[in-house]
């Protein structure tokens, strides 16, 4: 019952805020509780929807204004973001609608889109498809996971706070991950 209430109460503003700064590991977590009745997959998708979209704009405008700060700021950003530039120049569309499914590049990529010249008309269109499918796709996927898991294992109740904490700890591995190879960039 705890765990109904805090989802209740702070569910979908996390997804949101997950969503907002990055994004994969909260929108699965989201989708695999969806499944499990906690909360409402279609309210997930919106939520995760608005919270990429969101971050995504405000990184691709910090771009547009302060692009080359930003990614001096941090050393691999500066690379990451001369990777992106380059990818950008030569399929700069398909760049702007699939960028978030690569993991890695979910902040770096909107900064350099900005940086690059990209129209901001075009990018507001754009990263509002990309941000839909993505949100579609990646929350979808999940909750058909969490319902696969249910047919497999029988009763998940059982076991859904290990499957739960199984997949909160994959997501702290890979932001710890991510933590230590930009401490040894540095």
């Amino acid at each position: 019952m705890m765990l109904e209430q805090f989802l209740q109460d702070f569910g979908y503003f996390a997804l949101f805020l997950g969503t907002f700064f990055e994004g994969e590991t909260i929108l699965v977590l989201a989708g695999f509780l969806a499944a499990r009745e906690y909360m409402n997959i279609y309210t997930v998708i919106i939520t995760a929807f608005f919270g990429s979209y969101a971050g995504d704009q405000l990184w691709y405008y910090l771009g547009r204004h302060k692009g080359r700060q930003l990614l001096a700021r941090k050393p691999n950003w500066q690379a990451m973001g001369d990777r992106a530039l380059r990818l950008i120049s030569r399929h700069p569309d398909l760049w702007v609608l699939s960028f978030r499914f690569f993991y890695g590049l979910r902040t770096v990529m909107p900064v350099a889109i900005g940086l690059s010249g990209y129209p901001p008309l075009r990018y507001l269109i754009l990263n509002g498809i990309g941000a839909i499918v993505w949100a579609v796709a990646l929350g979808s996927a999940a909750f058909h996971f969490g319902a696969a898991m249910e047919s497999l294992l029988g009763d998940i109740k059982r076991y859904e706070f290990w499957v739960l904490g199984g997949l909160i700890l994959v997501g702290f591995i890979l932001w710890l991950r991510r933590r230590l190879k930009k401490a040894q960039a540095v």
